[in-house]
């Protein structure tokens, strides 16, 4: 058994953060059903974007949404189901006559996730944009990269996944809870400006403590510490370091043989010299020496592996992290992980069929 098993969610297809966050809600035990765009309709299925991980456990029901006959099927499978996410601009979900206040006026307690990059509100609300305008927009981004460099773009994983599908699942998950017992669900409202800003809270913290500077590079997690950066090795791959407590600092020296009195740890002003040091002698070994070499101590300096090196380590091994290549579910649950279920797909008919013969 898996946490959310006997949980039902309609996913209405799309990309980015829905689509992730319908991939946790499955991989977390919940029978969703992703109402994919029928060929016929004239769009596009999107299996062809991440499918093989974003779309496991869950069965593809094709619709066309302004189908008169489809939408009578697609609002039944929605009176049996507890939660509906989706992530359409503002707006779009009412015109298609699937918006939260008609179907939870059918069915009280059903749970409305959306999420969208600018939110329900707000004068940016019906703009377009994408992961970067969002992060860019909530100060996370500028706080990325090094010093007097544009901004570097971190993949679409604080945007998208972080502060978009994350926070979904956070919101559903919180107010199935609370439907449960009241009765009643509510409207999750997933802004990706607004969990981008909500991840950079720390950062904020400190700027108002006058522990952050604006400047990029110049920080304690930003790569402006030399013992908290990512260092260049003689093969050309590359280690991470992240020696921040005392302690794991003195075992870094100790490893590099650097007398600890010619190197002070939070002597800020002597950062740029020390970080010089520590290129020119990283330099002189390969990546795999000086992961074998540090391997066992406390300096905290490990590999930085490619995507295609990640799942062949001994300890994603170990712990199953990756199955044939490809990430598994997380987190585990009593010491083990859920086994997502196959991908498949059924007509919008056989759907409803299914679902009526388990509710009798």
């Amino acid at each position: 058994m898996q946490p959310l098993n006997g949980v039902r969610i309609i996913e209405f297809d799309g990309l980015g953060p829905v689509t992730f966050a319908g991939m946790m809600l499955a991989d977390l035990g919940a029978e969703v059903v992703r109402l994919t765009r029928d060929a016929s309709a004239g769009a596009a299925v999107f299996d062809e974007v991440g499918g093989a991980v974003l779309h496991r456990g869950r069965i593809a029901v094709p619709v066309d949404l302004k189908s008169p006959d489809d939408r009578e099927r697609i609002l039944t499978l929605i009176d049996g189901a507890d939660a509906v996410i989706e992530g359409f601009r503002p707006g779009v979900m009412e015109r298609l006559g699937y918006g939260p206040e008609l179907l939870q006026a059918r069915k009280p307690a059903l749970v409305f996730g959306r999420v969208t990059g600018w939110g329900q509100t707000g004068p940016l609300a019906n703009a377009v944009g994408h992961d970067l305008n969002y992060i860019g927009l909530s100060g996370v981004l500028h706080a990325m990269g090094e010093a007097d460099r544009p901004p570097s773009p971190p993949l679409n994983l604080v945007g998208d996944y972080g502060g978009g599908a994350m926070l979904l699942v956070v919101g559903v998950l919180a107010t199935l809870v609370e439907a449960r017992t009241t009765g009643r669900g509510r409207v999750v409202d997933a802004a990706m400006t607004d969990g981008a800003a909500l991840l950079g809270g720390l950062f904020q913290a400190l700027r108002g403590q006058g522990m952050w500077s604006e400047r990029r590079g110049a920080n304690l997690l930003d790569g402006g510490a030399p013992f908290y950066r990512c260092y260049a090795c003689r093969d050309g791959g590359f280690v991470a370091v992240a020696a921040l407590e005392p302690r794991f600092y003195a075992a870094l020296l100790a490893g590099l043989d650097i007398d600890p009195g010619e190197a002070v740890q939070y002597d800020i002003t002597a950062w740029s010299t020390l970080q010089g040091r520590f290129s020119a002698l990283f330099a002189t070994r390969d990546r795999d020496d000086w992961s074998a070499h540090f391997a066992g101590t406390e300096a905290c300096v490990t590999p930085v592996l490619s995507l295609a090196e990640a799942p062949d380590h001994p300890h994603n091994q170990a712990r199953g992290t990756f199955q044939d290549g490809l990430p598994r579910p997380a987190p585990l649950f009593d010491g083990k992980a859920a086994e997502p279920g196959p991908k498949s797909e059924l007509t919008l008919k056989q759907m409803v069929t299914k679902w009526s013969d388990h509710a009798g």
